[in-house]
């Protein structure tokens, strides 16, 4: 795929979505016969959609992609400075052009709101940096929203990160620990807060799962933004 910095010019974008469409059908020919040979039997390969924030592009990306034999599907080229509505709006409209029955999978995305908004549009899989990079940077996701560790309101704060988080940092170390942790420069913040963060996405990711079997993914949604009003 060749992935284009928004905004672009219509001509850039359609030349991107061309060389992903023939790129995407050398890759799945080559990709399938490796197989036949024994090589990769075990490994899913996906073709990325492409076009933009352009309804037009994205359809006929997505509608050329997924005409192939591809084990799931991805949307890229977004959460690249585009409006985060726009990139919502994008999403909620190359899914329908997406099959139910394989993978949905955006990439570089995003902040625990981004899952959350994207999930109720289709998407199933994400990948992003952001959980251990902000870790890093005193920045820990929680159910009541981001708590930036640095601050000199929890230098004596004996409560957990996240009082709703069974992880094994929250089960363990205060607010006031991690923070002179950090302030220390001590490794282990990087760690623990790293630790904190990866649970947190994956227990999210479980919730909207179980959510969606149970029926109750818009009442999970509701919760989820309540609680953050709270703070």
């Amino acid at each position: 795929m060749t992935l284009v910095a928004l905004p672009a010019t219509q001509e850039r974008i359609a030349s991107s979505i061309d060389r992903t469409t023939r790129w995407a059908e050398e890759s799945i020919d080559y990709f399938r016969e490796k197989q036949k040979e024994g090589v990769g039997v075990d490994q899913n390969i996906f073709a990325i959609i492409q076009g933009g924030t352009d309804n037009v592009f994205r359809k006929k990306s997505a509608t050329e992609l997924c005409a192939m034999d591809y084990d799931g599907f991805a949307i890229g080229g977004l959460s690249v400075g585009e409006a985060n509505q726009d990139m919502y709006d994008t999403v909620e409209w190359t899914t329908q052009f997406m099959p139910e029955e394989k993978p949905r999978y955006l990439m570089g995305v995003g902040t625990p709101e981004d899952l959350v908004e994207n999930v109720s549009r289709g998407i199933d899989m994400f990948d992003c940096v952001m959980p251990t990079r902000n870790a890093r940077n005193g920045t820990l996701f929680t159910s009541f929203g981001k708590v930036n560790i640095k601050k000199l309101e929890f230098k004596t704060d004996e409560g957990p990160i996240d009082p709703e988080c069974e992880c094994i940092v929250c089960q363990t170390y205060s607010r006031s620990y991690l923070r002179h942790l950090f302030r220390a420069k001590e490794i282990t913040y990087f760690r623990l807060g790293t630790i904190h963060n990866l649970y947190y996405y994956l227990h999210l990711m479980k919730q909207m799962r179980e959510a969606i079997l149970e029926g109750r993914f818009e009442n999970f949604k509701s919760e989820f933004y309540a609680k953050r009003k709270l703070r």
